[in-house]
C-alpha cells in the first residue's frame, strides 16, 4: 500500500498530522472524510504521483493524528482550524500553493482552506459534498432521515456511548471492498476511543461553528475565487437531493463552478480509484 510514499508525523503549530507523502511534482493534497483515514487513498494517490507530489494527511481527530482539547471545543474541531493545519501542512513541505481535494467531511475542510486561504489554493476538487450552510438551510423530512448522523453525532456524550459500544457494527466497513491494509488502519482508528470523540467534534462544529462561518462569507459576499470542479457518486443520494450538484456550489464561487459524476458508491476512491483519478488529474493539469 502507498508503494514510493513515506509515512510520518509532521508536527504543526496547532497539532500533530499523520501524513503520507510521495511522487513528484505540482503539490496536490487529499482530504479524506468520515469515519476514513488517509488510507482510503491508496489507490487514487499512486496514480496522482505519476505526475503529481501527492500529500494525504489524517484530518486533525481522525486516524492517528492529534485532537488536542475537548471534542466540545467546537473552535478547536473547527473547519477554518483544520484549514489552517492543511496550510501549515504544505507550508512544512515547502509548498507556497497547491491543488486539493477534499471528501465527504473533507470537502469541508478543503472549502474552508480555499475560502481562508486564497492565495494558497490553485485549484479545488470537492467529492460527494454540498456546502454545510446550504445543506442546513435546505433541511427536510427526507434530508434528516437520511443524513440523521449530523444531528445525532452533533450531541454531547451520546453518540460515544453509542459508537464505543461496537465500533466495527457501528460504522460497518468492508474490507472486501476497503482491501485488507485501508480496512485494517480504518479498523484501529474507529475503535480508539480519543478518536472518536474527534470524529465526532467534527460534526459538532459543523452544527454549532462552521455554518456561521458560512454566514459570514454570505453576508460578506466572499466567494471561492480559485476553479472549482465537483465529483460526485451517481449511486448515492447528492443528485437524488439536490438534483444539479455543481449549481449548489456556484453562488459560492466567482468562476463557473464544473462538475461530473462518477459511477460509485459515496466512498468513491475505494470503489472507482481509476475513474477518480482520472477526473482530477485532468481537472489539476488543465
Amino acid at each position: 500500500m502507498f508503494e514510493n510514499f513515506q509515512l510520518e508525523m509532521v508536527t504543526l503549530p496547532e497539532t500533530t498530522l499523520r501524513v503520507r507523502h510521495g511522487g513528484s511534482g505540482p503539490p496536490v493534497l487529499l482530504l479524506h472524510g468520515h469515519p476514513r483515514t488517509h488510507t482510503t487513498w491508496y489507490m487514487v494517490a499512486p496514480i496522482l504521483a505519476r505526475h503529481f507530489t501527492v500529500i494525504c494527511p489524517d484530518l486533525r481527530g481522525f486516524g492517528q493524528s492529534v485532537m488536542l482539547g475537548d471534542p466540545h471545543d467546537y473552535e478547536a474541531s473547527s473547519k477554518r482550524a483544520k484549514a489552517r493545519d492543511c496550510v501549515e501542512l504544505m507550508k512544512h513541505f515547502g509548498f507556497s500553493n497547491f491543488f486539493l481535494a477534499g471528501h465527504d467531511r473533507g470537502s469541508y475542510t478543503a472549502f474552508r482552506t480555499a475560502m481562508d486561504h486564497p492565495d494558497k489554493v490553485r485549484k479545488l476538487a470537492i467529492l460527494d459534498g454540498v456546502p454545510i450552510l446550504e445543506a442546513l438551510e435546505r433541511c427536510d423530512a427526507r434530508f434528516a432521515t437520511r443524513w440523521w448522523h449530523w444531528f445525532f453525532f452533533a450531541q454531547p456524550d451520546k453518540p460515544e456511548q453509542a459508537i464505543l459500544a461496537d465500533p466495527v457494527a457501528w460504522y460497518r466497513g468492508c474490507e472486501e471492498s476497503m482491501g485488507t491494509e485501508n480496512y485494517a488502519d480504518y479498523r484501529a482508528a474507529i475503535q480508539k476511543p480519543e478518536t472518536v470523540r474527534g470524529m465526532l467534534g467534527d460534526y459538532r462544529a459543523g452544527i454549532h461553528i462552521d455554518q456561521f462561518h458560512d454566514l459570514e462569507d454570505r453576508a460578506t459576499g466572499r466567494k471561492l475565487t480559485c476553479p472549482v470542479h465537483i465529483v460526485w457518486s451517481l449511486r448515492d443520494d447528492l443528485e437524488e437531493l439536490y438534483g444539479d450538484v455543481p449549481a449548489m456550489w456556484q453562488p459560492w464561487a466567482e468562476l463557473r463552478v464544473s462538475g461530473s459524476g462518477i459511477d460509485s458508491g459515496h466512498h468513491m476512491a475505494e470503489e472507482a480509484p481509476v475513474e477518480l483519478a482520472r477526473e482530477l488529474s485532468s481537472f489539476f493539469a488543465s
